[in-house]
């Protein structure tokens, strides 16, 4: 169970993971080396997985947010563990979830455009065990965050 210290720490650091611990002991009422026990326990218990950089998709050249639904045409444990240690290996692919409903997958890639995408279909996620996949083209994003909520 997170006390509240532990929270607001939590939320600094999603907030700007590149806070110096001086200015995050600050912000949390503690002095420094208390602030860096808790973040090095909160690591290890697992609440803290790492820290990224935000980057600009735009400026990389990756600008098209594709969501696409997976079907496969079987659904065995061999067919799923194919599927899922081969988009694994798919640089264009930021996210994959298997989903209860209507379909099997759902992914998320990022590529520099159309035509890009249609290449990245035909020779890259329509590979052997998926039957149908239906894109969704994201015209604009209203909201991209990697916070998640803290009660």
């Amino acid at each position: 169970m997170l006390d509240k210290i532990s929270k607001k720490i939590l939320s600094e650091l999603q907030n700007d993971g590149r806070i110096s611990n001086v200015e995050l002991a600050a912000r949390v009422n503690l002095s420094p080396a208390a602030c860096l026990e808790r973040v090095r326990k909160l690591h290890e218990s697992g609440y803290i997985m790492g820290y990224t950089a935000q980057l600009n998709p735009t400026l990389l050249d990756v600008s098209l947010l594709v969501f696409i639904e997976v079907v496969l045409d079987r659904t065995t444990p061999e067919v799923f563990d194919s599927f899922k240690s081969s988009v694994q290996m798919i640089p264009e692919v930021l996210e994959c979830h298997m989903v209860a409903g209507g379909f099997d997958y759902l992914v998320k890639a990022r590529v520099k455009d159309m035509a890009a995408y249609r290449e990245f279909l035909g020779k890259t996620l329509l590979q052997k065990g998926v039957r149908e996949t239906h894109t969704y083209a994201v015209m604009e994003e209203v909201k991209n965050s990697t916070k998640l909520p803290i009660k």
